[in-house]
């Protein structure tokens, strides 16, 4: 089994509520996987150069400078509902 496959899920609305303003969390989805990136000193507030927290980045990265490699950091919280 998948140890993914036992976290919770949130849908958008719930992942759009963890920005670091509504909510003190602060994550964003990747690849239907949420991660809290509340930890990083470069999501404070909630924004990360022109991204948002609370919002689902898997085709924003494409842009990126960097792979998708950088969530390894990050704790898994959960999975983002289709």
């Amino acid at each position: 089994m998948n140890t993914h496959e036992t976290l919770p899920t949130y849908t958008r609305a719930q992942l759009a509520l963890r920005n670091g303003q509504d909510k003190p969390q602060i994550w964003v989805a990747y690849k239907g996987l949420i991660y809290d990136v509340g930890r990083s000193r470069l999501w404070r507030d909630g924004k990360h150069y022109e991204h948002w927290a609370g919002q689902d980045l898997t085709d924003e990265l494409k842009d990126a400078p960097h792979t998708d490699s950088v969530f390894e950091k990050f704790a898994v919280t959960g999975r983002l509902l289709p």
